[in-house]
């Protein structure tokens, strides 16, 4: 439980974040975040690292090598962005948000080097970089034995990768971010690629194969040790469960098999393989312990990845936000559930590409109400909806003025009088879409009497 004080300084720490620059403005350069660290003592140099780079799949895969390593033993810090509900959220040790009081702590560390660095340079440290350093001093300070970071954006001058990771790990690419990173998958994965580091070991999820020759041309270049998915690793088999899916993953000349993943989706089936073989990396490659394999998965939890957060009606939170994890949505809810009829809640940032987006998610949603988060990102309901008629036709298409008043909306057209049908409501578009969604939907599954 957080004290009213550490409440009231973690909220003035926050206003003082967002009065940064912020994370989605990009001025790429490593500069002042190693001139940060430099000062700070180079926390981040004194535990080893997984760093993890990509389009989609990252905070996942991060969730899952931090389950594994804790299943292994060892004590862990873990670094996402964005977050849900709560900052804390992103700097995770030993597998839990750290606390207020800790995350006031380690940005009191920081507070006396900000504006030195603020002065020395014409761009101020942004809301990512001074983040990142609050979560690099914290886990020094804890201390961990196993640093596992996620990229921001990009890789290559991303404000993470001042790190010297062990193992480097690429997630899928596809397109997002093209004013900074590039408008083809060949200039997005060479900038993705700046994260491998010489004479290291890095995992490459499966790609396009105009990613993949950037990949490999960079391993090529600095003499890393490369696991490729379909080649060094991959899914060697996975089932439907209840409440998941059950895999096998090979590793080398190692299978471990009979995996319970808690998650939905071909996709998270093949994150899970990516995640194991960052931590076989880790280790050497060497055989990893079976039984650990399998609890550490067992434990994985990924909020607003695929997460069904309420019943009655079912309502599946997934924070889709390009074309790819569009796709993998919309092939997850139509062949791992059985929905005689869904409804789509749709919110999205106006510099996305919601065309791309809702073009995969249109077969399988048969209703959509489309709103406005309340990001100053959001693009307008108006536009929103002028866009998905165009793509579902007026008759499929509603809209509210906000997520909450959507969510309401949606679970009232999905409780219908007979129980023959089966009605379940996705909601979708953003991080922040789901964030918001996740707050409203905890506040209508509460008890009466503590609304």
């Amino acid at each position: 439980m957080t004290s009213t004080q550490d409440q009231a300084r973690l909220q003035a720490i926050e206003e003082a974040l967002s009065a940064r620059w912020p994370e989605t403005d990009i001025e790429p350069s490593l500069e002042r975040i190693a001139a940060l660290a430099d000062m700070l003592g180079s926390p981040q140099r004194s535990y080893p690292t997984i760093h993890i780079a990509g389009t989609n799949g990252k905070t996942t895969t991060a969730r899952m090598v931090d389950a594994l390593m804790s299943a292994m033993g060892l004590r862990t810090g873990r670094f996402t962005s964005p977050h849900l509900e709560s900052v804390l959220e992103r700097v995770s040790i030993n597998g839990e948000p750290i606390s207020a009081a800790d995350f006031i702590y380690a940005y009191n560390d920081i507070a006396a080097y900000l504006d030195v660095i603020d002065e020395k340079f014409d761009t101020p440290l942004s809301f990512f970089e001074v983040i990142t350093a609050i979560a690099f001093v914290a886990f020094a300070e804890f201390p961990i034995d196993i640093g596992i970071i996620e990229c921001g954006l990009g890789g290559e001058w991303d404000a993470t990768n001042v790190v010297e990771a062990s193992v480097s790990v690429i997630t899928p690419i596809g397109f997002d971010h093209m004013n900074y990173l590039g408008n083809t998958l060949s200039e997005i994965a060479q900038t993705k690629a700046g994260i491998i580091k010489e004479g290291g070991s890095v995992v490459l999820a499966r790609q396009e194969p105009e990613a993949a020759v950037e990949l490999l041309k960079r391993v090529q270049e600095v003499g890393a040790t490369v696991a490729r998915e379909g080649i060094e690793f991959s899914l060697s088999s996975r089932a439907l469960a209840i409440g998941g899916q059950l895999l096998a993953i090979t590793i080398g000349e190692y299978t471990y098999d009979d995996i319970f993943l808690p998650l939905h989706g071909k996709h998270q089936g093949a994150n899970a393989a990516t995640a194991l073989a960052a931590v076989s990396a880790f280790f050497g490659g060497q055989e990893l312990d079976l039984e650990a394999v399998r609890i550490g998965f067992a434990s994985v939890t990924s909020p607003g990845r695929c997460e069904v957060v309420f019943r009655n009606p079912t309502v599946i939170l997934d924070a889709a936000h390009n074309p790819h994890g569009a796709k993998a949505l919309a092939e997850t809810l139509e062949n791992e559930f059985t929905f005689d009829e869904i409804i789509g809640v749709f919110a999205a940032f106006a510099d996305k590409d919601v065309v791309g987006i809702l073009n995969e998610l249109e077969p399988i949603i048969n209703t959509l109400i489309v709103t406005q988060s309340g990001s100053p990102r959001a693009m307008a309901t108006a536009q929103l909806r002028e866009i998905a008629e165009g793509i579902f036709g007026a008759d499929r298409v509603k809209s509210t003025e906000n997520i909450s008043d959507a969510v309401k909306l949606a679970i009232t057209d999905a409780r219908r009088p007979s129980h023959d049908e089966s009605v379940g409501i996705v909601i979708t578009g953003s991080v922040v879409t789901v964030g918001e969604a996740r707050v409203i939907l905890k506040r209508l599954s509460a008890p009466e009497d503590e609304n």
